[in-house]
């Protein structure tokens, strides 16, 4: 039985830089948010997702298969998110990246931007230990399974469960908290 990521990298050309486009006009989109997530920064997530796809476009040949393309791709954008921005990580308030949309233009954009730096369960998430955050937006904003999560971050995973499942647990009662404080305001 062949592993789900060499069904997956079958479906591409054989010839790195045409597989690299078709790389980026599948999965483009999803780099280029999960670098936003990590780095809150529009310029520096299109320069993590070009060195992402030269990452991979370097490593095409050597791609085993053992993972989904998403979740090699993501694993890829992770660690560069991790190189480049080191302790840094979170320290800015990134907004909803399932809402960025890279193809209008660039007023709209910073007013689309705006609008979602105040979405709520972001605020809450980012509330969150950072390991939480994480496994938080990559199972829910990128679909990606608790196997696909770990073999993306180097986490056993059982531990990304149990992140999970405390993550959830602890999104819920600052949700609670914050409407319980509200309530007593009014």
């Amino acid at each position: 039985m062949k592993p789900a990521g060499k069904q997956n990298k079958e479906q591409f050309s054989k010839d790195p830089a045409e597989a690299l486009e078709q790389l980026m006009d599948r999965y483009g989109a999803i780099v280029m948010r999960t670098a936003y997530f990590y780095t809150g920064d529009r310029h520096l997530a299109e320069d993590i997702s070009q060195e992402v796809f030269l990452r991979s476009f370097r490593k095409w040949t050597s791609f085993r298969g053992d993972s989904s393309m998403k979740t090699w791709l993501t694993s890829i954008t992770i660690n560069v998110c991790r190189d480049k921005m080191g302790v840094r990580m979170f320290t800015e308030q990134p907004t909803d990246p399932s809402q960025m949309d890279r193809s209008q233009t660039i007023s709209v954009e910073d007013e689309a931007l705006e609008r979602l730096k105040k979405s709520e369960v972001l605020q809450y998430l980012l509330r969150l230990p950072v390991p939480y955050q994480e496994a938080l937006y990559l199972y829910y904003y990128l679909d990606l399974s608790t196997k696909e999560i770990a073999d993306a971050t180097s986490s056993p995973e059982g531990t990304i469960r149990n992140r999970l499942h405390r993550a959830r647990e602890a999104l819920a009662s600052l949700i609670d908290k914050e409407e319980r404080t509200n309530d007593r305001n009014r």
